[in-house]
């Protein structure tokens, strides 16, 4: 038997590979889901006062810890571009948090590790004038934190 374009069993044969086409992504991104369905904590982001962000990203009781290593540099001279690195040493780091307390937003990042990933990160942050960086961790359902002064000469945030 002869399949012709315009047979109908080419076009059961087409509409069919096109319906599991269908399946399989429907498939494959219901599998992606959780890598991008994390929840973005906007208001907590839009809070333009320190301790109402940290509130508002649900960080409570908070104690300081040697454990959570700040590198930054002492004096940046570009407030646009402020390198950081972060690295816990707390078993069991699910979440880095960190601020800058003089920002117009205070709340810089969040950053959620993984089971069995280093806990580590390193980014540049904008930074509007001298203040704290403030990181905290998030570890066995208990909040840590670490601070570090960063000297601004030039502000990297418009007012």
């Amino acid at each position: 038997m002869q399949v012709t374009p315009h047979s109908p069993k080419r076009r059961a044969l087409v509409s069919g590979l096109a319906r599991l086409g269908i399946w399989v992504g429907a498939g494959t991104l219901s599998l992606l889901r959780p890598l991008w369905a994390v929840v973005w904590n906007q208001a907590a982001f839009e809070t333009m006062k320190i301790d109402a962000a940290i509130q508002a990203a649900g960080i409570r009781q908070a104690q300081l810890s040697d454990d959570i290593l700040i590198n930054a540099p002492e004096i940046a001279e570009n407030g646009a571009q402020v390198p950081i690195d972060v690295t816990s040493r707390i078993p069991g780091t699910e979440h880095i948090y960190i601020f800058a307390d003089k920002n117009v937003q205070p709340y810089v990042a969040d950053f959620v590790i993984g089971k069995g990933l280093e806990p580590y990160v390193a980014t540049r942050i904008k930074m509007g004038e001298t203040s704290p960086l403030r990181v905290y961790v998030l570890a066995g359902g208990r909040y840590f934190y670490a601070t570090r002064e960063v000297q601004v000469t030039i502000g990297g945030c418009a007012s």
